[in-house]
């Protein structure tokens, strides 16, 4: 009977500590496949299932932010794109501007929404919003809207190199300060692309 009694025990308590692990792990048995703990699952992508926890305060500021500053540089492709006599270079360069610029603004702006986040900060305008580097002035944009030809292009030009050059700022602030992992790759590649293009500017602007 002592025999017995023990190995009842043994079970029931064996039993026990199965029931309690399985009741604690099942939840994540669809997040952490076989062969991957949830240490190093969490380590590999924090991303998806962390939603709108995954982010801070840094990431919030360069999404509303970037988007006014993505806006306004659409805004000056399609005012370049409008006129005559454009240099056929520079014409490619605002319609590359436009496809890469397009959908980042969307994708910021669902993160806002998903972060349940204005999609403003409290001021606005144009320039005068702290933390936005590189705006162009009202008055910017009314000399490249008035600008004819040649002119434009290399107005459009020296205006947009400045720009990004604000945008590439604003981007390693985020890649320091962001949580957000889209966010910082988004910031990445900016940092990249918009350096490639400061450049492309420059020797464009060279030879007008």
């Amino acid at each position: 009977m002592t025999v017995w009694k023990r190995t009842t025990l043994i079970s029931a308590s064996t039993l026990a500590v199965l029931a309690l692990s399985t009741g604690c792990s099942s939840p994540n048995e669809s997040e952490h496949p076989a062969g991957h703990s949830a240490s190093a699952s969490a380590t590999a992508a924090p991303t998806t299932t962390a939603g709108a926890e995954a982010h801070n305060d840094a990431d919030v500021m360069f999404a509303q932010h970037m988007i006014p500053h993505h806006q306004q540089a659409v805004e000056m492709s399609d005012t370049l794109l409008a006129k005559q006599g454009i240099d056929p270079r520079v014409i490619e360069l605002a319609n590359q501007i436009k496809a890469a610029q397009g959908p980042e603004i969307q994708q910021m702006q669902g993160w806002l929404t998903q972060w349940g986040a204005p999609a403003m900060p409290p001021m606005s305008g144009h320039g005068d919003m702290p933390g936005m580097s590189g705006m162009m002035s009202e008055q910017d944009m009314t000399a490249l809207k008035d600008a004819p030809g040649v002119d434009a292009s290399k107005l459009f030009l020296t205006q947009m190199i400045a720009h990004h050059e604000g945008a590439i700022t604003m981007a390693q602030t985020e890649i320091k300060d962001g949580q957000y992992p889209a966010a910082v790759a988004m910031a990445h590649s900016i940092v990249t692309t918009q350096q490639q293009e400061i450049d492309t500017m420059k020797a464009i602007l060279a030879t007008l």
